[in-house]
């Protein structure tokens, strides 16, 4: 399989443009046209239309679109098991929100190597967007995120939710906190929007992360307020570093599981899965 082909037919499907695809795999804009000419050859077809409008798919290309990801999701499936042979007898790649590895990656990562011993296992935390679109190419077995994008190919289940909430170095109320010394947190879109309903003379804040841990070290740094998760928030009130804002509503992110359709009911994905939602709900 000539995986170049397949993976510069996808991005252009994206992009439309040969130019913009040639910029964003670092290639020429030759290298583009001479690979879709392979591909378009090997199909005896024309995928792509190009005109003073732009490029454009014709039918041939829209359906060997669906084709194309799944040769480009195994392709990736088949390389990782190759790399990774050896004493185990599978390996997984996951990815987690930022916020919940902090939380969690120790104990999830525990459990499942206890669960799954025969599994080796490749981590990294990330944000969503990301995720998802590594998940889609086929670079993420499963992830654990804030935000679905309910792609074509990809399975999302909600497993739990994470409760944020209102610290401040100074004002115990929300009428005493000062929106040029607010730090905004902005972990998910959904975080944002409910952030926006109910504080939303502090949704313009000067300063604003959408990282848990960042923001408690600028909190630390800089004094005033935010959003915290709500262990974060009970340490750092043992701590006396911050305090909760008595009267500010908190915030509940939904956590959610994805994986590709095809493995949504493999045993490792079920298990690993389960042992995130056991950890949130604990």
């Amino acid at each position: 399989m000539q995986i170049d082909l397949i993976e510069t037919f996808l991005d252009l499907m994206e992009t439309r443009s040969f130019n913009r695809t040639a910029e964003r795999l670092n290639i020429t804009q030759s290298t583009v046209s001479h690979r879709v000419k392979a591909l378009e050859a090997q199909f005896n077809r024309k995928l792509f239309t190009r005109n003073k409008g732009g490029t454009a798919p014709t039918a041939s290309g829209l359906r060997f679109l669906d084709h194309a990801k799944a040769l480009q999701h195994q392709w990736h499936e088949a390389t990782r098991a190759v790399e990774n042979a050896g004493a185990y007898e599978r390996s997984m790649r996951l990815g987690i929100q930022h916020d919940l590895a902090e939380a969690f990656a120790g104990r999830w990562l525990s459990a499942i190597r206890t669960d799954l011993p025969a599994t080796s296992i490749y981590m990294e935390a990330d944000y969503s967007i990301q995720m998802n679109r590594d998940l889609a190419a086929g670079d993420l077995d499963l992830a654990i995120l804030y935000t679905p994008h309910y792609l074509p190919d990809l399975h999302y289940e909600r497993i739990g939710e994470l409760t944020y909430m209102l610290v401040s170095t100074s004002a115990r109320t929300v009428a005493g906190l000062r929106p040029e010394t607010y730090i905004q947190a902005v972990y998910s879109p959904a975080f944002d929007r409910a952030h926006r309903l109910a504080l939303p003379h502090l949704s313009a804040a000067p300063l604003a992360s959408g990282q848990n841990i960042a923001i408690t070290g600028l909190l630390k740094t800089l004094g005033g307020a935010a959003y915290l998760s709500r262990d974060t928030a009970r340490q750092l009130a043992q701590e006396g570093s911050a305090f909760p804002v008595e009267d500010a509503p908190p915030i509940a992110q939904a956590i959610y599981a994805a994986t590709s359709i095809r493995t949504r009911h493999a045993h490792q994905h079920r298990r690993i899965i389960g042992v995130m939602q056991e950890l949130l709900a604990s």
